[in-house]
Parts: structure tokens; C-alpha cells; sequence
């Protein structure tokens, strides 16, 4: 090991003794030239820098005038016409096919062996048409010899989805789900006559998901609230319901002083049946909760202003559902709904009779 690190020693020392003034005097100028190029600090790959930066100007000749764009295009023109053509090997010639033609190879069936099967099954298979042939491809679980309707409809039942075979076309089609709720029990003609009598014992309205209450049944059921004093929560989700019952509804609020919970989601109100039942708001002072939202028409920033504007007048609703849009009037709802929470916590507090004999209590002591 010690001979070798000699040996590096002495390689390393002949190299320290070279005089690096002698060499240089001893280059010519080209060579200094080439020297100094490659000493230059200079990265080619970095895009970003500019062409200075990435490749140093080695070009000698003096500049002979300012650029003539035309001029260099025409000199280029010229220089491209002078140069002459390749001519071809052959000549070309109108309707001749050159190089080989392609020809598809033959897929003989004898590649994959003959198949053994029973005479008659062989027989049965023969003479099945396309549709047949499919159904078979069913049973067999052969999915690359069905479209996506038979395939589904076979798993459905047994018999076949589409007769033209597995090479007819698919169509597009939207496919329903079902809904697995059951119709509501509501009745809705004798539930508007115990609102009009004032029935004590109902107390809850649900008309969700009936579509066919007439306009004018829904706004006499808007009339009756106005003077019923027992029902506390009235929901209209999903019965098509448009600006003009969001009106009766907006008119209804500002005089009935019972309703708690009001829910007109799924509906087809626009932004000025949802101006109808906010302003309401400015005068009612028992609503708790409002629910509006999913409704067909896609609202913006004006009309969440106004929401904004008609909610933070009203000090009892405690939820109201709604998604916005933009971020400013979330957080300026919720902020004031959790205000009114807190106003509705320490009123209920205030006038709790356990807390204010616990309060008493504790003064005495």
C-alpha cells in the first residue's frame, strides 16, 4: 500500500513543478482564445438565462449595417432556389402504388385446434342465431360478446335484453333510480280544513313531495295560518312551489305569531320569492327556523347581499338553510345566528325557576 501512495506522491509532485507561466507563454493565440472560451463560467442548459450568459459571442466578422428583414428573406429565397432538387429513384407516376401493399393475415380458426364437442350440441350451436348465440354468452359469463343493455339485463332476468345480437349498437340512456320512500300519507284537503277550524291537537304541517296540490290550495292554506294559533311547523319541500306562494307565504309570516319552522327547500323560487319570505323576516319575531335551500334556479352575490341584509334585522331565527356561495355573507349569517343563540341561552336562563332560586340561594350564603 505504501509503494502505491509513493508512486501518487511522485505523479503529484511532477505536476506542482510545472511552471504555469511557461506553458502559457509557450500557447499560441488561437489556442488562448480556445483556453479562455473554456474557462468561461457559461451553463447552456439554463433556459432563463440570456443567450449571452448561456454561449459566449465568438463570431470575428465586423458588423456590416442594421437588420433588413426583407433583404435576408430574399437572400434566403435565393439561396434555396439554387440548390437543387433530389431527384427520385423513380419517377412519379399518377395511380402507381409504390413500396408493398398491405395484405391482413388470415386468422385460420386451425391455429386454435379443432374444438370437441357433442354432435348434437355441435348441431344446436350451428344453427342458433345472433340473439340466441348471446343469451348463451350470458349463462357462459362470455362478457366480450355482449353490449353493456344485455349484459345488465341478464343479470336482471333470463330473457334477452336486445334480439339484433351482440353487434348491434348500445344507445345512451339515463337511467332512473327508483325512489324507495313512500308516497306521503298527508291528506291534503282535510288537513287545510282542521288549520281553517283551528285544531289544537295539529301541530305539524308536512306537505313534502306532493306535486300535484293546486296553486290556488297551497295560498288558501297560506290564508288559514295567518289566524291558526296551534301549528308550529309547516314544510312545502319539493311541491314545485314558484314565486306567487312564496308570497302568500312572506304575506302569512307577517301576521302569524306561531310558526317555528318553515321549510320551502326543493322548489322552483327565484330571487324574488326569496325576497318575498326574507322581508318578512324584518317583521316577524317568532320564526326559529328557515330552510330554502336547493332550488332550480342558481343564485349570486346580490342576492345573498340582500339575504344578509334582511337577517341581520332579525333577532329570533336561530337556523336558516342555505348554501352560499361566497365566504363575506357565510360568515356574516352565522356570526349573527350564533348571536341569537346566545340571546336565546341566556333568556332561557334568565327565566328558568331552578336557576333563579339557585342564584338566590347562593346570594344568602
Amino acid at each position: 500500500m505504501s509503494e502505491v501512495n509513493d508512486i501518487r506522491d511522485k505523479e503529484r509532485q511532477k505536476y506542482l513543478e510545472l511552471d504555469e507561466d511557461d506553458l502559457l507563454g509557450g500557447l499560441n493565440e488561437e489556442e488562448l482564445e480556445q483556453l479562455t472560451l473554456d474557462l468561461e463560467e457559461l451553463d447552456p442548459d439554463n433556459q432563463l438565462l440570456p443567450a449571452g450568459m448561456r454561449q459566449k459571442d465568438q463570431t470575428k466578422k465586423k458588423p456590416t449595417g442594421n437588420m433588413d428583414r426583407e433583404k435576408l428573406m430574399k437572400y434566403l429565397e435565393d439561396e434555396a432556389k439554387l440548390i437543387a432538387d433530389i431527384e427520385d429513384n423513380m419517377p412519379y407516376e399518377a395511380g402507381m402504388k409504390r413500396g408493398k401493399v398491405f395484405v391482413p393475415r388470415d386468422r385460420d380458426s386451425s391455429m386454435l385446434g379443432p374444438a370437441k364437442l357433442d354432435p348434437e350440441l355441435e348441431e344446436a350451436l350451428d344453427n342458433a342465431s345472433e340473439a340466441e348465440l348471446t343469451d348463451i354468452a350470458a349463462i357462459l359469463g362470455m362478457h366480450t360478446l355482449m353490449n353493456s343493455d344485455q349484459f345488465y339485463s341478464s343479470l336482471k332476468s333470463s330473457t334477452i335484453a336486445n334480439k339484433s345480437g351482440y353487434s348491434s349498437i348500445t344507445k345512451s340512456e339515463l337511467q332512473v333510480t327508483t325512489i324507495n320512500e313512500p308516497p306521503n300519507p298527508t291528506d291534503v284537503g282535510d288537513t287545510l280544513r282542521r288549520i281553517k277550524e283551528n285544531d289544537p291537537e295539529l301541530t305539524e304541517v308536512n306537505l313534502n313531495n306532493i306535486n300535484n296540490i293546486p296553486v290556488q290550495t297551497l295560498k288558501e292554506y297560506c290564508e288559514a295560518l295567518k289566524t291558526n294559533d296551534h301549528v308550529v311547523s309547516f314544510s312545502l319541500a319539493n311541491t314545485r312551489t314558484g314565486d306567487s306562494i312564496a308570497k302568500s307565504v312572506g304575506e302569512m309570516l307577517k301576521i302569524n305569531r306561531t310558526l317555528k319552522i318553515l321549510n320551502v327547500e326543493s322548489n322552483f323560487l327565484t330571487s324574488d320569492g326569496f325576497k318575498s319570505i326574507l322581508s318578512s323576516l324584518l317583521v316577524n319575531d317568532c320564526l326559529e327556523q328557515l330552510r330554502m335551500d336547493n332550488q332550480r334556479s342558481q343564485f349570486g352575490s346580490k342576492v345573498e347581499t340582500d339575504i344578509v341584509e334582511c337577517l341581520t334585522k332579525n333577532s329570533t331565527l336561530l337556523k336558516f338553510g342555505y348554501t352560499f356561495r361566497l365566504q363575506g355573507p357565510r360568515a356574516v349569517v352565522g356570526d349573527h345566528l350564533t348571536k341569537n343563540n346566545d340571546v336565546m341561552r341566556k333568556t332561557r336562563v334568565d327565566y328558568n325557576p331552578s336557576s333563579v332560586i339557585t342564584k338566590t340561594e347562593y346570594k344568602k350564603k
